[in-house]
């Protein structure tokens, strides 16, 4: 027998929240684009040492 879904764990819900206020950050940042927005960050260049980058 199948256990009744409780939703979301609190972690989830933090990823899920991450996830949105990461591409509402991305949409504010490029508007007005025709670029499409893209919520995953490409790892750091050479000349991005000095940058520091958070999750």
């Amino acid at each position: 027998m199948t256990r009744p879904h409780t939703g979301p764990s609190p972690e989830e819900i933090k990823e899920k929240q991450a996830l949105e206020d990461a591409l509402e950050e991305g949409l504010e940042e490029t508007f007005p684009g025709s670029d499409p927005v893209n919520v995953t960050q490409p790892a750091p260049s050479r000349d991005d040492g000095h940058v520091k980058r958070s999750k």
